[in-house]
């Protein structure tokens, strides 16, 4: 992939709320997956773990933790991005949400759309996955095919953004 179609991507991403209820076939999921993997972290501690949800009784019970995702259900897959905290007790959140924003970056290569769920009730989250005392549920991301792309959102002009220190 060259440069341009690289920012194409990243520029034509979209956060996708509205699902087909088709499946994802697992080899889409598999693809996300290992992306995820090569995600970069604070000294390669790879603090993670991924569970794919495709129970809707468990997919239902996230959409419960989620303040602002009552779309979470309509969602085939939903992947769940579990940091361990001890293993890297500083960085856990920084290293999983680099992780989250290439699932999203791969999902959107292969036309599956999906949306960071930010503000959730984390320990709900924690108690529907079963997941340990010692792990944090960074995100929930429904993964599902779409319709209709949305239309383009606004970004602030870059020389509003950019300072140069020489």
């Amino acid at each position: 992939m060259n440069p341009e179609e690289l920012l194409h991507l990243m520029k034509e991403r979209r956060s996708i709320r509205k699902f087909k209820s088709a499946m994802i076939e697992e080899e889409k999921i598999q693809q996300i997956l290992e992306a995820a993997r090569w995600t970069q972290s604070a000294s390669n501690r790879q603090p993670w773990r991924f569970i794919v949800i495709k129970n809707k009784e468990t997919i239902t019970k996230l959409q419960s933790a989620a303040k602002f995702g009552n779309f979470v259900a309509d969602a085939p897959v939903v992947i769940a991005i579990i940091a361990d905290k001890k293993r890297s007790p500083n960085w856990y959140i920084h290293d999983t949400s680099m992780v989250a924003h290439q699932i999203c970056l791969m999902a959107w290569s292969l036309k599956i759309g999906t949306c960071w769920i930010g503000s959730m009730d984390r320990d709900k989250a924690a108690e529907a996955l079963q997941i340990g005392k010692h792990e944090h549920v960074t995100t929930i991301l429904p993964l599902g095919y779409f319709d209709k792309m949305p239309d383009s959102t606004s970004r602030k002009d870059l020389k509003n953004l950019v300072t140069t220190i020489t």
